[in-house]
């Protein structure tokens, strides 16, 4: 018995394999290709609204960027703007400090020559005041005459005189350099304070150039995202219409199939010879449709398939039927294979298949099924609906 079972798991596994290899006719339901056309014009649509924010979106970047651009244009205006301000103030305070440097040279010589002439008046008055008798002599006994001795006490008045003014010069000529040195450092402090203030806007206009840049490299990112964006919306878009082309002309071919198949002669049940091994084929591809699903679904999935056997638009045999292409997904997927070589087909699944091609059907004449979807109408059975 193991050994005929291998010898049927051959022969089918062969079969299959010749099924799959010779290009049949996609044969789907006319209302399953509707819904695919009527999502996947709705996808278009989603794209084509995701493409248009996208541009949108672009767009505003793109006008944002620009702004910042100019923006950023007037920032480096007013950096070089406050930077030459700074650069003249630097100049300046150097200069002023050239200019107080100088004027506390002059003030030190005119404090010097105040001295001077100080310690010289100081000198001329101790010599008048401790030689004063021999002044006084001297004036009155070596004069030639009266006048002579007058003229030499002029010279003496005049004398003193002189020392006063020079001194009283000399004072108001160190105050003046002093005023000028106090002015001097008053202006400096003043430049200070404003290269304080300017070196201050510098570094906020400074500031204002790097978030701006920064601001400007972050837009240009997004920019460049999404341009890549728009150009996979496009591309997702000339996809979509090419699939939606592809069902539309596959609708058509579905149309006409199943007015074919509606005007067409249906064979008798007992007009079809079933071949070794048919049996085991139907029982195991209901056990990988229905195996879950309740006794009438399992008939239900075996009456599709003899129902296409019966159909003339459909193969003739119940291998041509079930590996006819695209047709049941667990041929596709291998899961039909598997089943087949371990025999995973359960005691209501080997009974549904003889009820099924004894003629027997739960769902009348029906020729497809799938899972349930919204707007499709047919007989459902656990979880299939069937049409």
């Amino acid at each position: 018995m193991k050994g005929a079972r291998k010898q049927w798991i051959a022969v089918w596994t062969a079969v299959a394999l010749l099924f799959c290899a010779i290009p049949t006719t996609v044969y789907a339901d006319v209302k399953e290709t509707e819904e695919k056309l009527n999502q996947a014009k709705e996808e278009k649509e989603k794209t084509e609204q995701a493409l248009s924010e996208t541009e949108d979106e672009l767009t505003g970047l793109k006008e944002t960027t620009e702004g910042l651009k100019g923006q950023l244009n007037n920032l480096n205006n007013e950096l070089t703007q406050v930077s030459n301000n700074l650069a003249d103030l630097e100049q300046q305070i150097e200069n002023k400090e050239a200019e107080i440097e100088q004027t506390g040279k002059e003030l030190e010589e005119a404090k010097a020559v105040e001295e001077a002439q100080y310690e010289a008046m100081k000198k001329r008055i101790q010599f008048m005041y401790e030689k004063r008798d021999y002044v006084v002599l001297e004036m009155f006994f070596g004069a030639a005459n009266f006048s002579d001795m007058l003229n030499r006490n002029d010279y003496i008045e005049q004398l003193s005189a002189y020392d006063r003014e020079q001194l009283t010069l000399y004072q108001e000529t160190r105050a003046t350099i002093a005023e000028k040195e106090a002015m001097l450092i008053a202006e400096k402090e003043d430049l200070d304070a404003l290269k304080v203030e300017v070196e201050a806007e510098q570094s906020r206009v400074s500031g204002l150039v790097s978030q701006t840049s920064g601001q400007i490299s972050g837009y240009q990112h997004q920019i460049s995202e999404t341009e890549a964006e728009m150009i996979a919306y496009e591309k997702q878009l000339e996809e979509q219409q090419n699939n939606i082309e592809q069902l539309q002309k596959q609708l058509e071919e579905e149309r006409r199939l199943s007015r074919l198949a509606a005007q067409s002669a249906w064979r008798d049940i007992s007009d079809i010879t079933f071949a070794d091994g048919d049996r085991y084929l139907l029982a195991n591809l209901i056990y990988c449709e229905a195996g879950n699903q309740p006794y009438a679904g399992q008939v239900a999935v075996g009456a599709v398939v003899i129902n296409r056997v019966k159909s003339s638009v459909f193969p003739d045999t119940m291998v041509g039927v079930i590996y006819q292409n695209k047709q049941f997904s667990p041929v596709g997927s291998g899961r039909l294979a598997l089943a087949l070589a371990e025999d995973h087909a359960t005691a209501a699944c080997y009974k549904a298949a003889d009820e099924a091609m004894a003629g027997a059907t739960t769902v009348g004449d029906c020729l497809f099924f799938r899972t349930p979807i919204e707007g499709l109408t047919g007989i459902q059975i656990g979880g299939h609906i069937f049409y």
